[in-house]
């Protein structure tokens, strides 16, 4: 029995629908797992036909393509920002972590996403900048750490990588209770965790 081809999009979308659609897909996702979710569920989500999705997006993989995209060129360009200015190796990982829970603030979703797919994604050809992003993300904050380190700024007796493994895992795991809205804003969350990372990691004179 022949399969029943897929329409394509003969016009783009307004692109505050394709974003709420995005939006959508990303809620689905993150609460059902990327291979449990089929187009028929961000359809029914989204109030839709399932074959006026296709409309929009030709797979669930350019779907998620694109959500993960756009959260880390959104998170790059607030990295780049903060790694660019000259700061400090504290003032450095200060910002950088306020950068990461405002980036859980705008896509919290997509970060869930990523915690949960991302190693399974990276042996896919068209999800190879996954593993790009976290080599870059790796070195940033090693760096970072290093530097304060030589800088006697950090205890001169951390070991580097598990303090960078610590650091990122206690940032990112806020993305599974984390939502926008809530008491406190993504700056004071931020702040909060610092006070608790740095009195750790923070150099102690004697």
């Amino acid at each position: 029995m022949p399969t029943k081809k897929k329409p394509q999009s003969t016009t783009a979308a307004p692109p505050e629908r394709r974003g709420e659609l995005l939006h959508t897909a990303a809620e689905v996702f993150a609460e059902q797992g990327y291979n449990a979710t089929t187009v028929r569920k961000i359809a029914d989500q989204a109030g839709m036909l399932a074959g006026s999705l296709y409309y929009h997006f030709d797979s669930k993989e350019s779907m998620l393509e694109e959500i993960l995209r756009t959260f880390l060129d959104e998170l790059w360009t607030g990295y780049d920002t903060v790694l660019d200015a000259g700061l400090g190796p504290r003032q450095t990982l200060e910002a950088l972590v306020t950068e990461s829970f405002r980036e859980i603030d705008r896509h919290r979703p997509a970060v869930a996403i990523y915690q949960r797919e991302a190693k399974a994604l990276v042996a896919q050809e068209r999800f190879g900048f996954l593993a790009a992003s976290q080599r870059r993300f790796e070195k940033a904050w090693l760096t970072t750490l290093e530097q304060g380190v030589a800088d006697g700024v950090f205890r001169a007796d951390l070991d580097i990588r598990l303090t960078y493994r610590f650091v990122r895992d206690t940032v990112w795991v806020a993305a599974s209770w984390y939502r926008p809205g809530g008491q406190h804003s993504p700056e004071e969350i931020a702040r909060q965790y610092l006070s608790m990372v740095l009195d750790g990691i923070a150099r102690r004179d004697t």
